[in-house]
């Protein structure tokens, strides 16, 4: 598995300032409207990550952290402004167009793995690859090679549960980067993981941040994840407020147990 610069495979391509600059999103903005209450979740936010970049979003629950994650990702539509990733804008996509470069441009780690129970680890890897097309032949071997990655060959068989929350979450990132995505979305990928277990998994995200430059932005309540990140932008109500560059002593990596 090595990192593509592949450029994507669409004409919808918007020129980049930079063009190391792989999310770019400008006056973002998501109202829910209910008929009864209207909530403006996202309130002109602005922010770009580079490649390469680890940046975490943090603030109070509400804030909008996760709709913000959504939005960029193309999971939501957003109400106004626009989100360009790697040069593309999702929302002028046609449907199945974005669902195509989601799954090959994009890997999610969610706080609840969403695995399939009934499927082993390398089968619930391999099912990101067969999704996107990948033929079976090849899918089998490039899921071993993810899970080999992130210290699981010895349980690719197993199923989720028969295996701990770090190492179900490992396989959620095995699953996130077997396409060898431009980027990576994680959602409180350490939320339902005690402490430890936690420091592995965040030790893990970034080793692969460093040694093979994947990009993430990661949702987190916690601290000591937003630590190990290269930037935390912080929200409150609907809006990107502070931003905080964290220094080289506080992103230091160790390898994962």
């Amino acid at each position: 598995m090595r990192r593509s610069r592949r450029h994507p495979t669409t004409d919808t391509v918007h020129p980049l300032v930079d063009e190391e600059v792989i999310v770019h999103a400008t006056g973002v903005l998501k109202t829910y409207d209910t008929g009864q209450v209207r909530v403006d979740a996202l309130k002109g936010v602005d922010l770009s990550l580079r490649r390469g970049e680890m940046v975490a979003v943090m603030g109070p629950s509400g804030c909008g952290k996760t709709t913000l994650l959504n939005c960029l990702s193309g999971i939501d539509e957003i109400d106004g402004g626009q989100v360009l990733i790697e040069g593309v804008s999702l929302a002028e996509l046609p449907d199945r167009a974005r669902t195509r470069y989601r799954a090959e441009r994009m890997g999610f780690v969610f706080q609840f793995y969403n695995l399939m129970p009934v499927l082993s680890a390398v089968e619930n890897v391999e099912m990101a690859l067969l999704l996107s097309g990948t033929a079976p032949r090849e899918a089998r071997p490039r899921a071993l090679a993810a899970l080999d990655l992130v210290g699981l060959a010895d349980r690719a068989d197993h199923v989720p549960e028969e295996m701990s929350g770090g190492e179900r979450q490992r396989v959620t990132i095995a699953r996130a980067l077997v396409n060898d995505p431009a980027i990576v979305w994680a959602d409180e990928p350490t939320g339902d993981l005690d402490s430890e277990t936690a420091e592995s998994v965040t030790t893990l995200m970034r080793r692969l941040n460093q040694e093979r430059g994947l990009t993430f932005l990661i949702v987190t309540h916690d601290i000591s994840v937003g630590r190990r990140t290269d930037r935390i932008l912080r929200m409150l109500d609907g809006a990107v407020v502070d931003e905080q560059r964290m220094e080289p002593a506080d992103v230091r990596t160790s390898h994962p147990a």
